[in-house]
């Protein structure tokens, strides 16, 4: 052997050895050698990749101390979007999310419940055991790359242990501060006279965004991993994964159970509404998931959630404040929101100074004084709201709150539509917080994505004279942005560069930009889909726009009002002068036939990989068909695959929907009649693990206004789920 073939192998000796003690010590709490001595294998180890540069490796465990290169982050689209979760309050609404389930699969599954950590959503990727990339949540749809800074997380590892793990997945879990590390960081924020972090959500979102990854390393984060996604995952189960993913060396949370029944997961929300109190991190509620993969598959998604999943949040802490006086706030709607100023109280790991009054209904409904004692308590534990009044406490002399009669901004008087609770400017055109709230919502990550603007650049350009409507953002130089204050020739190009992208935007998301009341992002792709053009959106009746699948009365009114101004019409034709999508892309639809018009085709099943089953659904949107999401009268065939859930195969067979195979769908797409329609597919109950995606919810601003989506009518989200009570093996 010669000496470099001596030195290799001893790099991967101590490369293995170190990855294990890092594994016991940090995963496992079972160190079994000292902390000199671990050290004194990475100094080895560091010494032999320096000497031998050819024998570096990006996963080695010398790479958990982060580098001083500063990098800029980079987004990346997910291979599986990372949705929300829908949230349960209190067992009523456990229990109907339970229903829900059972109407659809039948009785016979299993629930899994974990532990809902208040940190940042993390996905990491692993090829050949090794991880490849880190990317955060970003807006569901893509997020930035902080794979440096991921690796100074002590808690991931870097190459899995064992084996049996797919070549490729997926696996997402949350980025977290333990509580005394937050506590040290503070006080050391303090001493420098630093601004402290407000908890330790907020301190590891920070920490996980610093450019300086050695910095990164310092803060001691951790992570817990809690779902798995892929196309050979190998197990049916969610729980089932969970071990083997603890197996190969990822944290998963000891106080993850298996459940049989309701009451089963109704104990462990009363367990550890008592014992979150006690754990080393964050917790603001439980995530209660079907566990069977196939099942999940089955249930599907909403627009916004999966159906199999939901987030139970524990009961909010209430805290006593003095309510000082009543702000204004004006969105960019026009909406008023009234908010609460507060003594300073301490609640749920976090400094409320203020809270929303939502509206003139709630003021009169609590019947607020100024120097009222009010009862504070966060809503989910995000939102801060008053929930009650201490009227024992109040003195004869305290004023009523008066809701105010006059825009806050320009001093136009407010309206109050018919029906709604809100109180609104009508100044659209010159009232400063509208022109500047629709320019933020037109450049937000969700809808143009310009970088290097932000709610602070928007106010200085606007104070400038740069810009008075989103139109105007087209119109920036280089050289107006240079030349103000604060800004070098870096962060001028990037805004120019950053606008100039934008034009390629997806129509979709134009329109959704364009901050039209009650057209979110569901709503603008419908709309886009269906009209292929913002000249054919703009001319469509209300009664024409009605016809679209999930555009109501409100939606439509709302579209036709605003396409009717005429400040409206110009400021569309000066975004088309300027080159943005107005229409959608020939090749975004692909019409290859008729053959499947007015049919409705429910795709169920395992047909190999997940990416087949995405494929066989955009066929039948090309054939001219409509995809379904569950059995009904109106279900044309369900097309079947392997292990199809028995509740669908029977479904179906009680509405007389014929069961197809894939052989029988492409004979379909051909316009080739069907010999045997209602073949029925052989019924195997195993399962599958198809593509499958949590995500924590992202916290919000304390008192923000909803938006448009929000704001429209909804369509139901269902999500719920539960099971064997039964404790992770080997925790």
């Amino acid at each position: 052997m010669t000496h470099i073939d001596e030195m290799k192998q001893r790099v991967a000796t101590l490369r293995e050895e170190l990855n294990d003690h890092n594994y016991k010590y940090y995963v496992l709490n079972e160190p079994v050698i000292s902390d000199y001595d671990f050290d004194m294998l990475m100094r080895e180890l560091q010494q032999l990749e320096e000497e031998y540069p050819e024998l570096a490796d990006p996963n080695s465990p010398t790479q958990r101390v982060g580098s001083d290169i500063n990098r800029e982050f980079v987004q990346e689209k997910h291979e599986y979007p990372m949705l929300s979760l829908s949230n349960a309050y209190n067992r009523e609404e456990v229990e109907e999310f339970d229903q829900r389930i059972r109407k659809i699969i039948g009785d016979e599954f299993e629930y899994v419940c974990e532990l809902k950590f208040d940190g940042t959503s993390i996905s990491l990727t692993y090829e050949n055991g090794q991880l490849v990339k880190a990317v955060t949540r970003g807006d569901g749809v893509q997020g930035d790359v902080v794979t440096d800074n991921v690796k100074t997380i002590r808690t991931i590892p870097l190459v899995l242990q064992g084996e049996g793990y797919p070549s490729h997945f997926e696996i997402r879990g949350e980025i977290l501060m333990p509580f005394d590390v937050f506590e040290k960081l503070n006080a050391q924020r303090e001493e420098a006279n630093e601004a402290p972090f407000a908890n330790p959500r907020n301190a590891a979102s920070g920490t996980l965004k610093m450019q300086n990854s050695a910095a990164v390393a310092k803060r001691q984060l951790d992570a817990y991993l809690y779902h798995m996604l892929g196309d050979n995952l190998p197990s049916d189960g969610h729980y089932g994964n969970l071990e083997l993913a603890h197996q190969w060396g990822f944290k998963v949370s000891e106080h993850t159970r298996k459940c049989a029944t309701l009451d089963e997961v109704f104990a462990f929300l009363d367990e550890f509404d008592v014992k979150r109190h006690d754990l080393p991190v964050a917790t603001d509620g439980v995530v209660i998931k079907v566990n069977a993969t196939h099942l999940q598959e089955e249930l599907g998604f909403t627009a916004k959630s999966p159906r199999w999943a939901i987030a139970y949040k524990f009961k909010a802490e209430q805290a006593i404040a003095k309510l000082i006086s009543v702000s204004y706030q004006v969105g960019r709607t026009g909406a008023i929101t009234p908010v609460a100023n507060l003594t300073p109280v301490q609640l749920a790991g976090t400094v409320v100074k203020r809270a929303s009054l939502h509206n003139a209904d709630i003021i009169a409904q609590l019947d607020l004084h100024i120097d009222d004692n009010v009862f504070v308590e966060k809503g989910g534990e995000i939102i801060p709201k008053i929930v009650g009044v201490d009227e024992e406490a109040r003195d004869t002399h305290f004023m009523p709150v008066a809701f105010i009669c006059n825009c806050p901004e320009c001093g136009t008087p407010l309206i109050r539509k018919e029906g709604e609770a809100a109180h609104y400017c009508p100044n659209e055109a010159t009232c400063p917080p509208q022109i500047k709230g629709r320019i933020e919502h037109f450049i937000s990550r969700k809808a143009m994505n310009i970088d290097g603007l932000g709610q602070e650049t928007v106010d200085l350009f606007f104070r400038e004279g740069f810009i008075n409507d989103v139109a105007d953002l087209y119109e920036l130089t280089f050289e107006q942005i240079e030349a103000l204050e604060g800004f070098k020739e870096k962060s001028a190009q990037n805004i120019v560069k950053g606008v100039e992208a934008s034009k390629t935007i997806s129509f979709e998301r134009v329109l959704f930009a364009l901050g039209i009341r009650f057209v979110g992002e569901t709503v603008a792709k419908k709309l886009a889909k269906a009209l292929k053009h913002i000249d054919a959106i703009a001319a469509a009746t209300e009664e024409e726009l009605n016809n679209i699948d999930e555009i109501g009365p409100k939606i439509a009114e709302s579209l036709v009002a605003w396409f009717a101004k005429e400040e409206n019409k110009a400021l569309v034709e000066r975004l088309k002068s300027y080159g943005l999508q107005f229409e959608i892309e020939e090749e975004e639809e692909v019409q290859l036939s008729s053959n499947l018009e007015d049919k409705v085709v429910v795709v169920s099943g395992n047909f190999g990989t997940s990416a087949r089953r995405k494929e066989l659904a955009t066929l039948v949107e090309q054939h001219g068909g409509k995809v379904g999401s569950s059995i009904s009268a109106k279900t044309s065939y369900l097309l079947a695959g392997e292990k199809v859930g028995p509740s669908k195969l029977q479904k179906a067979e009680k509405l007389n929907v014929p069961i197809i195979n894939e052989e029988q769908f492409l004979q379909l797409l051909a316009g080739e009649e069907l010999e045997q329609p209602e073949a029925i597919v052989e019924e195997t109950i195993v399962e599958e693990a198809p593509e499958v995606t949590v995500v924590q919810e992202v916290e919000e601003p304390i008192v923000e206004e909803k938006t448009a989506e929000e704001e429209a009518p909804k369509e139901d989200d269902s999500s719920n789920e539960f099971p064997t009570q039964q404790t992770l093996f080997g925790f």
